[in-house]
């Protein structure tokens, strides 16, 4: 028996060492790799841009050192001027590298990130900071990383200045994921980290309320700007009309009259009323409608099965978007999705002609920006390996060329999560794309540029960044709305009263919730049974899947099953019990609705938040801005383009109590 276990712990210990000398040999090798780009990538240097005084005066910033006042250095002239003379000024290869935006990297302390690091895992399927910047000519990025406000600050002004001295000094545009949600899961959003943590957008859908969701942008805006993020990618004007879709957190609902308040405000919340040095432009996606999957299956994966439209609804889901454009929308992001039989082919609509330039161009007379979701053209590796495939639904096999020439004829301006700019410099030089068509889709990209101020005033002030990112105001408001949007679903009378707000001296179980914070509301205990009653917090159930960001999307059934449903029950028939549930997606719950002799849903919330609504410390205000299905056979029933269609729904759209 010994020999055997010594067996085991050799070979254990040699499966560990094995390991460690292939992460150790990678980072070599991937370290080896990113020097070699970074020494080839410094010798496109140029020097830094000074500051020049023309011959009547004027100051400007000398971008392309050539000693004198070019016309897109002149602040004075229109934005079409000087977006017509830089734009001349540019080489085929720099128009090229304007057309793609992908993740970039931060380092420590603020420091640009030149080789992957353990710290930064998605660093290994990213080339290196001056890589993207000098040798491919790139200048849109977006940021995933949240560090402290001063390191990004930091961080953003050494990019700047590393674009300042490209031939051209064409500033860097840095774009994120929302990031100022309380979420439980990392990968719906951006880190929150030092920023203001608000409910997710659908819970402002359950507040309803046009003030707050402009509050929300306005706040998210001036912290945006305190670290250099110019662009926000979003809002979600998709409609949540496939409750088993994973996507339902970043949306404002299914009712598309309320989804186009929220996004109407959210947008003018961002960029005011006009763009400006003032504005973070949005990216509204993603066109045209992303909700009614097949079977809720989002097509970031393989196992999608398209969007589908039993209901002949497809109409119903531009609602939102029409109100984006009021609102002006500076960009927009079509869907990876394939809108089936709404077309003239079956292609995912960042391929689609008749959803780009029939619909988008044409019959909304869009002019922004239209950049693709990520990765729709090449795979996502680390270490070589596979951890995502394109998401090229209708052309996952054509060449990686033919995607990219399908994309451009589609009418898209940009390749979100690409870093091939050669490839389309070289389909240019085949005759395949006319130069003419590369400089229609680089013109706009530029001239959001100059709106955005970005070639007068490029860089932030380090030391304000701190005092403006989740300053204490901020937070005020974050956590109102956290508060605003948790909706009473069930109120049990006791007595003359109801169970809810809870009162006097209790004993409370919690599971679930901190019981340090637990303990300032009233007398924790760690037996149900010497409880006088019990709060328990759940997240909406979802079936995991195999894949590392398949478990992110929580995709799958809406109901509890099995040894979990058991516990939660087994809870509830013990001792009076107070359930929140945290609806990521519309949770099919009727037997704890029966059970519970109180049930709030939330919308991202802190524990404090909750409590506060459970002990009286804040009315509950929300209504649910979707219907929760009395059984997953509604679910299976119901079609995915219509709202409002669960047979029989347990709580209908728009509903929510009050206390007395």
């Amino acid at each position: 028996m010994k020999t055997i276990l010594r067996i085991i712990l050799y070979v254990i210990l040699g499966a560990v060492l094995a390991l460690i000398i292939f992460v150790a040999g990678t980072l070599i090798h991937t370290g080896s790799k990113a020097s070699k780009a970074v020494k080839q990538s410094y010798q496109f240097l140029t020097p830094e841009a000074p500051f020049r005084t023309a011959d009547d005066g004027f100051q400007y910033r000398d971008l392309n050192k050539n000693g004198k006042l070019d016309v897109y250095e002149d602040s004075r002239r229109t934005i079409d001027e000087r977006t017509d003379d830089l734009l001349t000024q540019m080489t085929l290869e720099e128009k090229a590298g304007c057309m793609f935006i992908t993740m970039i990297g931060m380092g420590k302390n603020g420091n640009l990130l030149e080789k992957p690091t353990l710290s930064d895992p998605f660093s290994f399927a990213l080339p290196p900071t001056s890589e993207m910047v000098l040798l491919k000519r790139m200048n849109h990025f977006n940021i995933y990383t949240s560090m402290d406000p001063r390191s990004m600050a930091v961080w953003y002004n050494r990019l700047q200045k590393l674009a300042e001295r490209t031939r051209l000094g064409i500033p860097v545009t840095i774009a994120s994921d929302p990031r100022n949600a309380y979420t439980k899961n990392f990968l719906a959003g951006a880190p929150a980290g030092s920023f203001s943590q608000w409910c997710e957008p659908i819970g402002f859908a359950a507040i309803g309320d046009s003030f707050l969701t402009w509050k929300h942008g306005d706040i998210a805006r001036q912290e945006y700007l305190a670290v250099g993020i110019r662009v926000a990618l979003h809002p979600m004007a998709d409609l949540a009309t496939e409750p088993r879709w994973p996507r339902i957190n970043g949306t404002f609902g299914e009712d598309a009259t309320l989804a186009s308040r929220m996004a109407y405000a959210y947008i003018k919340g961002f960029q005011g009323d006009s763009i400006g040095p003032w504005s973070v432009a949005c990216m509204t996606k993603h066109f045209s409608g992303g909700g009614p999957q097949k079977e809720g299956l989002d097509p970031h994966f393989q196992f999608t099965k398209g969007q589908v439209y039993p209901g002949n609804n497809f109409k119903y889901h531009l609602i939102p978007f029409e109100a984006a454009f009021r609102a002006g929308t500076a960009e927009i992001m079509p869907y990876y999705g394939i809108p089936v039989g709404q077309t003239s082919e079956d292609v995912g609509m960042g391929f689609n002609k008749d959803i780009i330039t029939g619909l988008l161009r044409n019959t909304y007379h869009f002019n922004g920006i239209v950049c693709t979701d990520w990765g729709l053209l090449t795979d996502s590796k680390a270490f070589g390996i596979t951890i995502l495939p394109a998401r090229a639904h209708g052309m996952m096999h054509k060449t990686v060329e033919e995607r990219m020439l399908k994309v451009i004829e589609a009418g898209v301006d940009q390749f979100g999560g690409e870093a091939i700019p050669e490839v389309l410099v070289k389909l240019v030089k085949e005759g395949k794309i006319s130069e003419a068509r590369i400089d229609s889709s680089v013109r706009r990209l530029l001239r959001m540029k100059f709106q955005l101020g970005l070639f007068d005033q490029p860089f932030v002030d380090v030391e304000k960044a701190s005092e403006i990112v989740g300053n204490k105001e901020f937070r005020r408001w974050a956590e109102l709305s956290q508060r605003k949007a948790i909706t009473l679903l069930k109120n049990d009378t006791v007595g003359e009263g109801n169970i809810l707000p809870l009162k006097g001296k209790l004993k409370i179980y919690v599971r679930n919730i901190s019981p340090a914070v637990a303990s300032r509301y009233a007398e924790v205990v760690d037996d149900p049974k010497k409880a006088d009653i019990a709060i328990l917090r759940l997240d909406a159930p979802y079936e995991p899947r195999k894949g590392f960001l398949e478990q992110m999307f929580h995709h799958g059934d809406l109901d509890f099953k099995g040894k979990q449903k058991e516990e939660i029950l087994g809870l509830l028939n013990k001792v009076p019990t107070i359930v929140d549930i945290y609806l990521d997606r519309p949770a099919v719950i009727p037997e704890i609705a029966a059970d519970a002799v109180a049930l709030l849903a939330d919308f991202g919330a802190n524990d404090e938040a909750v409590l506060d609504v459970i002990f009286g410390k804040f009315q509950p205000e929300g209504k649910l801005p979707f219907e929760l299905p009395s059984s997953m056979e509604a679910v299976r029933n119901q079609k995915e383009d219509l709202p409002y269609d669960s047979e029989n729904p347990l709580f209908p759209f728009g509903f929510g109590l009050h206390y007395r």
